[in-house]
Formats: C-alpha cells, sequence, structure tokens
C-alpha cells in the first residue's frame, strides 16, 4: 500500500496540485473540519461509490488516524484504483482546515 505523510500532503497543495483527497469520515466527524477541497466519502460507501471515482486518477484516502483509510486504501487498490493513503490522519494533520 502507497503511503504518503501529512508533509507530503501539505507540499502537493502548496504546490498548486491537482490532488484528489477523500475523506473516509463519518459526515459528523468532517463537520468539525477537513482538508480543503476533500471529498467526503464514509468509509461504509465506498464500495457504492466505484462508477463516481475515476481510474485515470490518483486519489489520497484520509480519516481520523489513518486506520480507515488504510481499509479504503486497500479496497480500491484491490479495484484497480491508483490511490494512497495519508499516514497519521487528521489527527497528525498540521495544514488548513475547512
Amino acid at each position: 500500500m502507497k503511503e504518503l505523510t501529512t508533509k507530503d500532503v501539505v507540499a502537493l497543495l502548496n504546490e498548486g496540485k491537482s490532488v484528489n483527497i477523500i475523506d473516509v469520515r463519518e459526515v459528523d466527524e468532517v463537520a468539525a473540519g477537513k482538508i480543503p477541497g476533500a471529498v467526503n466519502i464514509p468509509l461504509g460507501l465506498i464500495g457504492d461509490s466505484l462508477n463516481d471515482l475515476d481510474q485515470t486518477k490518483e486519489y489520497i484516502m484520509v480519516c481520523r488516524s489513518g486506520a480507515r483509510s488504510g481499509r479504503a486504501t486497500q479496497f480500491l487498490e484491490s479495484q484497480g484504483y491508483q490511490v494512497s493513503n495519508m499516514k497519521g490522519g487528521m489527527l497528525a494533520w498540521n495544514g488548513e482546515i475547512v
């Protein structure tokens, strides 16, 4: 499983790179703050959302600590998606939140 640190993700955002971040936390968790531009798809709905994802794009998976996003990363990899897990999740995030 490919992993990125929070510093890696902040650097991508600061460089103006087009990043596709999927936050797999529950809706109430995301309401407390998320990475700008992140799309919320709770972990339990990832399987139902495959048609909404583009296999030609790369995705960065995020959750609270990195565990749920790790499971989502492994699942999406098994389905042929290009995906990375953000290690440490939002607990380790020190970038901007909205």
